[in-house]
């Protein structure tokens, strides 16, 4: 399956790892690497991830950060990454658009 990121999921991890590196250079990088890994996961067990109150959309716990991975299964042949968020963050209404 090819990933591919929304601009506002990119936006979102950029925010992530600017905000990380400015306090712990060597956690933005741990970080970085466990949210790798998960769109990693998600590539080879799309449908493992638990759904959404938008059945299209499936959220993917990045393994031990607080931190989500919504994405959207597009055809036979695509991910979409949403949005990548903080738990700890009010909850996300949903894709946009």
């Amino acid at each position: 399956m090819i990933i591919r990121l929304r601009e506002e999921a990119a936006t979102d991890l950029h925010a992530i790892l600017s905000y990380l590196s400015e306090r712990n250079p060597q956690g933005a990088d741990s970080v970085h690497r466990a949210i790798q890994a998960s769109i990693e996961a998600i590539r080879s067990q799309s449908f493992a991830s638990e759904r959404t109150d938008d059945l299209r959309v499936r959220a993917k716990v990045v393994r031990r950060y607080p931190y989500k991975i919504f994405y959207e299964i597009v055809g036979d042949r695509w991910i979409e990454i949403l949005h990548i968020r903080h738990t700890a963050r009010r909850p996300w209404a949903g894709k946009q658009g």
